[in-house]
């Protein structure tokens, strides 16, 4: 919910195409900070720890690229939530894999899965009007 809450903040007071290169940018930087992060915080508090969350929040922020008001921000963390927990289409397997940064891979797959969606059902909705 904090990236999709920073998103909306983002939002609010950005234009659209400067709002989708921030959160592009935000998704490469914590990417990389989160892999490290990870590699780092795993000889302390195990594989995969709780207590790291930034690989949710870039997961999240995947389809908040295609996000243009907060119903669609709002649909994008469900279709995420529903990607993260079920581990469909091959996410378990990657969430499985060892190494830091696939602590990140399952949630960015995720994220691509709910832009995926999100997309779809933006274009039909936009066929449909």
């Amino acid at each position: 919910m904090l990236a999709t809450a920073i998103w909306l903040a983002m939002w609010s007071v950005m234009g659209q195409a400067t709002l989708i290169a921030v959160t592009a940018v935000l998704i490469v930087v914590f990417t990389l900070l989160g892999t490290w992060a990870t590699a780092k915080l795993e000889p302390f508090w195990g594989e995969d720890p709780s207590r790291v969350v930034v690989d949710e929040m870039v997961g999240v922020w995947i389809p908040l690229l295609i996000a243009t008001e907060w119903k669609t921000a709002l649909a994008a963390l469900i279709l995420f939530r529903f990607f993260d927990i079920a581990k469909p289409l091959g996410i378990r397997r990657l969430d499985e894999r060892p190494g830091a940064f696939w602590v990140m891979g399952d949630d960015i797959a995720a994220g691509i899965y709910s832009a995926i969606v999100l997309g779809a059902a933006l274009g039909v909705a936009h066929y449909l009007n």
